[in-house]
């Protein structure tokens, strides 16, 4: 009498999918998202801050890292997004008290927009800081981002020390600004 080959293959899947649920359970039990970093206080450098991207208006292009030993607010904006324009004079304000005491600046990078709409979008706000096209959302992707805005502050070291994904207020920003600027010291 032969025996049939199902049970056996039945026990090795059934043993393979249990490996893997274990597998999957380890692995979930630590937190490698940059949300969850920051959340704990890790101060993680920032993913991507070496990629260069073009300027909006089309003078060069610009890396997060370029600015490295200076505070930096990056912030993810497209000119058709309604909660960009309502952070918008809020992240000049702040801008210009970076700007004034030398100890950092803000980087506008556009998502999925057209650069002659960035241009008037930073226009009609007074962005006295420059803005980069994140080209097929490579820097998006590499911060994990799920729409915009969202906002990642740098201490002058390169690690983000608060980020929020979603439109900004006043509170927070302050609030991480200081914090940037006591981790840089």
């Amino acid at each position: 009498m032969k025996r049939s080959a199902v049970p056996s293959v039945a026990l090795v899947v059934a043993a393979a999918l249990v490996a893997l649920l274990v597998y999957g359970v380890a692995v979930k039990g630590t937190d490698t998202t940059l949300d969850d970093a920051v959340a704990k206080g890790r101060l993680p450098q920032l993913p991507g801050a070496t990629l260069a991207m073009p300027n909006i208006d089309g003078s060069g292009k610009t890396s997060v890292a370029s600015f490295r030993g200076k505070i930096v607010v990056v912030n993810i904006w497209g000119s058709w997004c309604e909660p960009c324009a309502a952070e918008a004079p809020l992240l000049e304000r702040e801008q210009a008290k970076l700007a004034a005491d030398h100890a950092g600046t803000f980087l506008g990078v556009t998502k999925n927009d057209i650069p002659h709409e960035s241009m008037a979008f930073a226009k009609k706000y007074g962005y006295t800081f420059p803005s980069v096209r994140d080209l097929d959302s490579k820097l998006y992707r590499k911060l994990g981002s799920t729409g915009v805005p969202e906002t990642f502050v740098l201490d002058a070291k390169g690690r983000v020390v608060a980020l929020r994904r979603g439109q900004i207020d006043e509170k927070f920003l302050q609030n991480a600004i200081a914090q940037a600027r006591a981790s840089s010291t």
